[in-house]
């Protein structure tokens, strides 16, 4: 045991492997074929919906049931084809374990571009939302996870005032997500109040008037235009805010695969304001609007908008102080209460409508909002040829599109149109430069695989260092290129970028450095075939949920790998029992048979066959079948004291595809030759037999203290491995 707790403390205490460096700061995907919305001199391709009276789609339709218009001309169809979305049931196997029960741990296999069926950004507008609003926001988001989505969704939950990081929070990672939707909180200095609308109250003069003050109506007048302005101004600027933020998720999702859809849940905003002379005027909300639009219909992304409002009671509440107001005066506020919800209404129900998808309004049920979203996921492929004056250079107009469906009793959704610019006059074919193309692979929410990498990212906490993450990044060496240099030397210089990302995408830390790899021939030979372990370690100042995502690239091949972890770390002032990160080590039988042996007195130690590499094991995370995995941990808070030792129990389980696979009997933690109780070490090892297929795997370390109270005194920690053949 003292062995492995020594390779435990080497590999999560120790400092990093040092190679020759320089610092310097550092993908744009590749453009995809099958674009869902194409706009160029040769096609326009635009997708539709086609609904029946009951809402559902409409999948028998032929090229000559439809006629499509540009700017009111005819066009002939060229291109036609309908893409069916699937119908599978969504995963229920989440909901929350019985109590005193474990949890069944879930798996995050990595998600491939091609395995993408669905991406999804469900927006949370936390700068328009009420108080009110933020629950039932939050509720049914917890059952969309929950109970809607699908193996194979990519999914985001992106707060429109929680900061830039939207493409970096695209996962298929269930964990990611429950932990953006605790996020998600009423913004105290957003528009949104407390309920759905502000509460009807006096003004300033008129509450002086009403105490016998002597009050014009020209005053009451200015007063009234002085806040109405003020409220507009403000208003304004949350929603151009919002509609910011929502430019730039869409422009993140433009190079995501397949169909793109954008749920937006908000208390929505208003398309004009209101002059002192009563008339409405266009805003800069509006043009905000239509840009987006553009965008939009151009990323092939469709924008669903929700209004958590529901049924508004636009009458008198309790929160309403009707003292001071004349009866006139209450009906023209209980009128503008009216207006005010039509009028931000109107802003998410033209978002909408504009990009092909439909407002969800003056509607209770938001999970069934939702539900109904995503089964209008099928859709028609329509494309014809453009003449020349729709991208004339001295017009640039808007195309305006219409499209009819010659059956009877159907409705049919698109998108409104586009500017006269083509997508290859928007989007100009250049080469990156170097800092350009790391950055686009750290932030893409697939993994670049130009440069195999395999990232382990570890928690850990000690007296000197506080909490931590230490990270592991193997590198497959013969992915690099080497240069032969002078005395048979062989040389790969690369850069490494490393970013901490909070749960909002924000960056919290990072690192940055190149890297000059000299090694000589028998080195050389020893790396193509191992390949070997770059380690990093981030001090965690906040307990919370976190994305490490680590790129590299060689400067020779410019070649591009990207890696990505999501971790929780918790806080262990609240001295919750915790389990730190997993170290594990791979051994044949008979290097465990001699390791064992090794442990009686006066054993000599072969140290060819007991030489393991714990740094790889525990980075690659493979095995292979008939071989023995040792794994070592830490735990924290464990109780202890008035003369007592910790009375900690372990157990072991390993599931495969969320299903128990293997389940070990309780035993008590051994604590011989340990003194410091703070940091627990334990370590114990599993065999994986021969019957146990290739692939993903879970393992899950139960520790039950028995001296802490019944809602403190388990632990878990898991770990994913693969096994190969």
């Amino acid at each position: 045991m003292k062995k492995l707790i020594f390779t435990f403390v080497i590999v999560l205490f120790s400092a990093s492997i040092s190679f020759s460096q320089t610092s310097t700061p550092t993908p744009k995907p590749a453009d995809d074929d099958n674009d869902v919305v194409k706009i160029s001199t040769a096609l326009v391709q635009i997708d539709v919906t086609v609904t029946d009276q009951e809402g559902k789609i409409v999948k028998d339709l032929k090229p000559e049931d439809f006629e499509i218009f540009e700017n009111g001309e005819k066009q002939e169809i060229s291109n036609f084809s309908f893409v069916s979305a699937s119908s599978e049931t969504a995963q229920t196997n989440t909901k929350q374990a019985a109590k005193n029960q474990i949890p069944v741990p879930l798996l995050n296999a990595p998600l491939k571009p091609e395995n993408v069926r669905r991406t999804i950004a469900l927006v949370v507008d936390d700068l328009t939302l009420s108080f009110e609003s933020t629950y039932y926001v939050r509720r049914a988001l917890k059952k969309f996870v929950d109970e809607q989505m699908l193996t194979g969704d990519l999914v985001a939950i992106v707060r429109t005032g929680g900061g830039i990081g939207a493409l970096q929070q695209f996962t298929s990672d269930k964990r990611q997500l429950y932990a953006a939707i605790e996020k998600v909180r009423w913004n105290s200095r957003g528009a949104g109040g407390i309920g759905a609308f502000a509460p009807i109250e006096a003004t300033l003069l008129e509450r002086s008037k009403f105490m016998g003050a002597e009050v014009s109506e020209e005053q009451l007048e200015a007063e009234k235009d002085s806040l109405r302005n003020t409220n507009q101004f403000r208003e304004d600027l949350f929603a151009t805010g919002t509609l910011g933020a929502i430019n730039y998720i869409v422009r993140g999702m433009k190079d995501l695969p397949g169909r793109k859809s954008i749920m937006l849940l908000s208390d929505g905003f208003q398309l004009f304001s209101e002059t002192t002379g009563g008339f409405k005027e266009s805003t800069r909300v509006l043009e905000s609007l239509r840009q987006l639009v553009d965008l939009a219909n151009r990323s092939s992304v469709i924008v669903y908008t929700m209004d958590p409002r529901g049924l508004a009671i636009t009458g008198f509440t309790a929160q309403d102080n009707t003292s001071g107001i004349s009866a006139e005066q209450l009906g023209e506020r209980i009128s503008e209460r009216r207006d005010k919800l039509f009028d931000t209404q109107s802003g998410l129900v033209y978002l909408a409508k504009e990009t092909g998808g439909f407002p969800i309004i003056n509607n209770n049920d938001l999970s069934g909002g939702i539900r109904k979203i995503l089964d209008d996921q099928s859709y028609y492929l329509i494309g014809y040829q453009p003449d020349t004056e729709t991208f004339d250079p001295k017009i640039r107009r808007f195309n305006r599109l219409e499209i009819k469906v010659k059956r009877k009793d159907t409705t049919v959704r698109y998108r409104s149109g586009f500017f006269g610019v083509t997508d290859e006059q928007i989007q100009k074919p250049f080469k990156q430069t170097a800092n350009q193309q790391i950055m686009s692979a750290l932030s893409s929410p697939f993994a670049a695989g130009g440069i195999s990498l395999h990232l382990n990212a570890l928690f850990g906490s000690d007296a000197k260092q506080g909490t931590f993450v230490r990270s592991l990044l193997h590198v497959d060496s013969k992915d690099l290129k080497f240069t032969d240099e002078a005395n048979n030397v062989k040389k790969a210089v690369f850069d490494v970028l490393a970013i901490n990302f909070g749960d909002n995408g924000v960056p919290v830390d990072q690192i940055s450095q190149t890297y000059t790899l000299t090694l000589k021939a028998d080195q050389y030979e020893l790396f193509l075939k191992q390949g070997f372990v770059y380690q990093f370690t981030f001090p965690i100042k906040k307990a919370g949920a976190y994305q490490m995502r680590v790129a590299v690239r060689d400067h020779a091949s410019e070649q591009v790998g990207s890696a990505s972890q999501f971790i929780e770390v918790p806080n262990l002032k609240k001295e919750r029992l915790t389990i730190s990160g997993m170290v594990l080590e791979n051994l044949s039988l008979e290097q465990f048979q001699k390791d064992q042996q090794a442990k009686t007195p006066n054993a000599k130690i072969d140290e060819k066959i007991s030489q393991t590499d714990p740094m790889t094991d525990t980075a690659l995370r493979s095995f292979r079948r008939g071989t023995i995995v040792r794994y070592g941990f830490e735990v924290y808070n464990a109780k202890s004291g008035g003369g007592q030792t910790p009375q900690l129990q372990t157990q072991t389980r390993i599931f495969r595809d969320g299903k128990l696979f293997f389940e070990g009997q309780p035993k008590p933690l051994d604590l011989a030759g340990q003194t410091d109780f703070h940091a627990v070490k334990s370590t114990s090892a599993i065999n994986l037999g021969a019957g146990m297929q290739p692939g993903e795997y879970i393992l899950q370390v139960i520790v039950t203290d028995n001296l802490a109270k019944e809602k403190r005194k388990i632990a878990t920690q898991l770990v994913q491995f693969e096994i190969v053949q």
